[in-house]
């Protein structure tokens, strides 16, 4: 089955889209020589382009960024992590204390629910990431299960609640998510300190915080300061409203209600193409990426040159793991002409990387196979010429309803018509944004006219 051109032509420039960044990203990055997309400033949300996935393990400057508050600058003399609630022994751990205890060390995808979100249709809104909401780091730290021994859970313990050091953002709820107890005890669940080799960084969560491999970034708490143990569903925000997803299949667009809505948990089987890029002169060409899968090894990548027409193997070049990236090439012996190349990953449980997409009216989870429109020819294609920024002044109102938890990046990735925006607005107000009554139509106004399909 093919892909939908236009669905491939997004695809394809997933790697071009790199807007300027803050000082101190750029300097981390230029490591690298790649820089982040920036799909918002303050709160911070930094996407990795395509190009980074040539890396098996990813470069800690290169790893992308998800914040849904300002990051909190913790002191380490004035942190601790608590642990209460249905246990034996309420417990208080400084730092010095979990590096006491027995160290693992684990390579695992972390991966935002939303990533891929941007190519959903119909469109939705939220940040608008397309494949680089992703990366594998080798984690290191103590395991959950160990550090919950020291507490003894309480019989009938069924959810973990954690809580870190961020601060909410004007009306919006904290930010706590849980994990039931099964999670928490498994030995691959960690409290990690460290990143690569170093020190987790302040926008990584330092100076703890959760590995749930297989899991998506939502439960993967950051600054960890509190655990809470619990023995009935948590009902804060977070769980019940925020990221959940239908628990099963439903048409595009369909209104799901909240009964029939889960929290998202597993990934899916995925695949990236990091090159080559959107052109190439004819002849050999080598095909390099990464495939990653919940809890279950990548067992094979196939390649496609002509949108899903065929396929044909790639070779698996990196080391077979259980929660990380295993890289993969094809030598494609490429003609003149224009190509779409598709990467499809196959994982051990037998789950296959899709065709279609499953749509859900949060943007969650979105696992199609890659396409990438590549022109081989001798001589490189004219640039599209780039679309000119919006002049128009924003309303005061705009200003104070809408700029204080987040800022303009976030609006000037949405793609939607005024009815969406209507219905944006609703969300937002329900999330506690201070909108007037008297100032929601010029917002309103000022959004479906600068920020439209």
């Amino acid at each position: 089955m093919s892909i939908s051109r236009r669905r491939l032509l997004l695809a394809g420039t997933a790697g071009l889209l790199t807007r300027p960044v803050g000082i101190a990203v750029k300097a981390s990055a230029a490591k690298s020589g790649r820089l982040p997309i920036e799909l918002s400033q303050q709160p911070m949300d930094h996407e990795m382009p395509v190009e980074g996935f040539v890396d098996e393990i990813t470069p800690t400057e290169d790893f992308f960024v998800r914040c849904h508050t300002y990051t909190p600058q913790v002191k380490l003399a004035d942190w601790t992590l608590k642990i209460d609630g249905l246990v034996e022994r309420p417990q208080s751990f400084t730092l010095a204390d979990l590096k006491k205890m027995p160290r693992t060390e684990l390579v695992s995808v972390l991966e935002c629910a939303g990533n891929g979100r941007s190519f959903y249709e119909p469109h939705m809104s939220g940040a608008q990431w397309k494949f680089g909401g992703v990366g594998n780091a080798r984690w290191a730290g103590v395991r959950l299960k160990d550090v919950l021994a020291k507490a003894g859970l309480k019989p009938g313990a069924t959810q973990l609640l954690l809580d870190g050091a961020d601060v909410p953002l004007g009306k919006m709820p904290d930010f706590q998510r849980t994990v039931e107890v099964k999670k928490a005890l498994d030995p691959d669940t960690l409290l990690a300190w460290e990143m690569n080799g170093q020190p987790l960084t302040p926008e990584h969560g330092f100076p703890l915080r959760v590995i749930a491999p297989g899991w998506a970034g939502d439960s993967w708490v950051k600054w960890l300061q509190h655990i809470e143990v619990l023995d009935h569903d948590f009902d804060g925000f977070w769980m019940k409203t925020a990221y959940r997803h239908p628990s099963h299949s439903v048409a595009p667009g369909t209104a799901v209600d909240a009964k029939d809505m889960i929290p998202v948990t597993d990934l899916n089987v995925k695949s990236v193409i990091a090159t080559p890029g959107s052109w190439v002169k004819p002849g050999a060409v080598p095909v390099v990426g990464v495939a990653w899968s919940n809890g279950a090894a990548i067992s094979k990548v196939e390649i496609s040159d002509d949108a899903g027409k065929s396929w044909r193997l790639a070779k698996l070049t990196g080391k077979e793991t259980k929660y990380g990236f295993r890289k993969f090439s094809f030598a494609w012996d490429a003609p003149e002409g224009k190509h779409t190349l598709v990467a499809k990953a196959t994982d051990s449980a037998g789950r296959v990387q899709p065709m279609q997409e499953d749509w859900n009216p949060s943007g969650y989870l979105w696992n199609v196979a890659q396409g990438r429109d590549v022109v081989v020819s001798v001589k490189r294609p004219p640039a599209a010429d780039a679309v000119p920024a919006s002049s128009a002044t924003p309303p005061d109102a705009y200003k104070a309803a809408c700029i204080g938890c987040h800022d303009d990046h976030m609006m000037r990735q949405q793609r939607m018509t005024r009815a969406q925006w209507e219905k944006e607005m609703d969300k937002m107000t329900g999330w506690g944004a201070d909108v007037k009554a008297a100032d929601r139509t010029a917002i309103v106004d000022y959004l479906s006219s600068q920020f439209k399909p």
